[in-house]
């Protein structure tokens, strides 16, 4: 993290494990602050899940991973459990809160000074608190509350919280935030970017409070919840802190080597920048430096692009679409702008040359075991200056990356939602969804959806906006609509080429399997070994 009071020695002390002695952290001002800035190292970069370039959107139907041995695939084929896990957060979040919880509890008789300071500094850990709740209830759904710092003599031996429990204190934790910290990124101090804001303090509030009001947590359709879901979303955009970046800008938003990306307005949280091209060697396509191309995305997603001219889904005769000319990017016949920002597909130009994804292209070679298995590769998170080829001579260019966890577009998008289950499809659901069209070069929804219809649009806009970046996984579930997308096999697209044309054929990538016990993770064996009253979330 780029924070002035952290230094690389203090990323690694913790008296917790008896490397330092308690009274050395709290009787020293910079060894405090240093505590603090270890918390917040538990949050999750998700670029590589499987350590091996996997993101979690192979694990939904936005993506296959060109490793047909990887971890991810367990969550695909019916074999996760208990006892094959990945993606596993369940001890690594519990460590993390009770780093937040001694802060929380030892601060305030500490060597901090300015003793004014120590509200704020609280304020960074209340937020993280609740973040680590969050990443543990998304996963397993009723998880164990700590909101103070459990000890070897305590009893551990406690049963699970209920969901509603849980966001509960996850807001508690983020009103406790916003009271205190600065509003946004740009009101942080240069030495200073990264750390918690009351914005992001919103922008989990918003999460946490949308995903309790979803059907899978919410059966029965409490109105009040998606209320308040709502309430929160509009609360952090009336801040009036953040906007949405130009369709032009969106492309370098996740490098922060970019300067209009660097804690831009868009940018709520992030993870701290790690300079890196990793995930450019893990993804892009296999002709470019002897790339992985891990992340092969779905036809199923390409699909989901609409027409940029009609605003139209492709399955609407009258939306201009061509299977002939599935890609344009002109006329009539033209697609979303974000399908050519997002996914690369066969003809599209990356690092100044043409993709070749058709049978027998430089980039469709099934003998290399790297090799897309759905016709096509992903683009978003690539930046075109990075380098890593490895030969002789050859320059590595590394970009800093970080894992966004909240940007505004989000938070547009979940206003929407929680206020049109809330009230209809009133004005400001049509004003806030078309916001994040427009900036995509999009036109506006019609008039006249029903709150069935805008339900459907909305949650298209969430697949095509914020793909690749984890939300999918969750949405599909929280929405209860697991049978839905992920009980069925996932398609790619094959191209022919003979002579200058090209034929269009799609075909079946794989069949995936989803039964009700996966809405949520398996609690890992080792850690039901531990506790008597911790109950296995239903079916493993």
């Amino acid at each position: 993290m780029a924070f002035s009071s952290c230094k690389k020695d203090y990323l690694s002390f913790d008296y917790t494990d008896g490397t330092i002695r308690e009274e050395d952290v709290w009787n020293s001002d910079r060894n405090s602050r240093g505590f603090l800035n270890t918390t917040y190292a538990g949050l999750i970069n998700s670029y590589n899940v499987d350590n091996d370039g996997a993101l979690l959107a192979s694990a939904s139907d936005e993506a296959v991973n060109s490793n047909a041995n990887s971890a991810i695939n367990i969550i695909n084929n019916g074999t996760w459990g208990a006892l094959r896990t990945i993606d596993d957060q369940y001890s690594n979040m519990y460590t993390y809160i009770r780093k937040t919880n001694l802060f929380l509890e030892k601060s305030a008789n500490s060597a901090i000074t300015p003793a004014t300071d120590i509200p704020k500094l609280k304020g960074e850990a209340y937020f993280l608190r609740a973040m680590y709740h969050f990443e543990l209830m998304k996963r397993y759904g009723a998880v164990i509350l700590a909101t103070r710092s459990y000890t070897t003599i305590d009893d551990l031996d406690v049963p699970k919280n209920t969901v509603d429990q849980v966001v509960a204190q996850i807001t508690a934790d983020c009103d406790e935030a916003i009271k205190v910290l600065p509003e946004s990124q740009a009101d942080w101090g240069a030495a200073d970017k990264g750390r918690a804001t009351a914005g992001a303090a919103l922008a989990l509030k918003s999460r946490a409070l949308l995903y309790v009001a979803s059907p899978l947590y919410n059966p029965t359709g409490e109105i009040s919840k998606w209320a308040s879901a709502a309430a929160a979303a509009k609360q952090l955009i009336d801040l009036n802190k953040n906007s949405l970046l130009t369709v032009a800008q969106l492309a370098s938003l996740w490098d922060f080597s970019v300067a209009a990306s660097n804690y831009s307005r868009e940018v709520i949280f992030a993870t701290n920048v790690s300079a890196v091209n990793s995930i450019e060697s893990n993804n892009a396509p296999i002709s470019y430096d002897g790339a992985k191309g891990r992340t092969n995305p779905t036809q199923e997603l390409v699909n989901a692009f609409e027409m940029k001219v009609s605003g139209k889904p492709i399955t609407d005769n009258t939306s201009g679409y061509s299977a002939t000319d599935p890609y344009s990017t002109i006329g009539a016949s033209a697609r979303d702008p974000r399908l050519a920002l997002f996914v690369i597909y066969n003809g599209q130009n990356f690092k100044s040359r043409a993709v070749e994804t058709f049978v027998g292209g430089k980039d469709n070679v099934p003998t290399n075991v790297n090799n897309t298995k759905t016709g096509y590769y992903m683009r978003k998170f690539l930046s075109e200056s990075a380098a890593w080829a490895t030969g002789t001579g050859s320059t590595v260019v590394n970009r800093n990356r970080p894992w966004i966890f909240f940007r505004y577009s989000e938070i547009l998008l979940n206003y929407a939602e929680a206020l049109n289950e809330a009230s209809g499809p009133v004005i400001d659901v049509y004003t806030y969804i078309n916001l994040v069209r427009n900036r995509a070069g999009m036109p506006n929804l019609p008039i006249g959806l029903t709150q069935s219809q805008m339900r459907d649009r909305i949650q298209n806009e969430r697949r095509v906006e914020l793909c690749f970046e984890g939300h999918r996984f969750f949405d599909v579930r929280r929405w209860k609509k697991g049978a839905d997308f992920l009980n069925k096999p996932v398609s790619g697209m094959q191209i022919t080429k003979t002579g200058t044309t090209l034929t269009y054929t799609p075909f079946t990538v794989e069949s995936r399997i989803f039964t009700d016990k996966n809405y949520f993770f398996p609690i890992p064996q080792a850690e039901m070994n531990k506790v008597v009253k911790l109950t296995q979330n239903p079916g493993y």
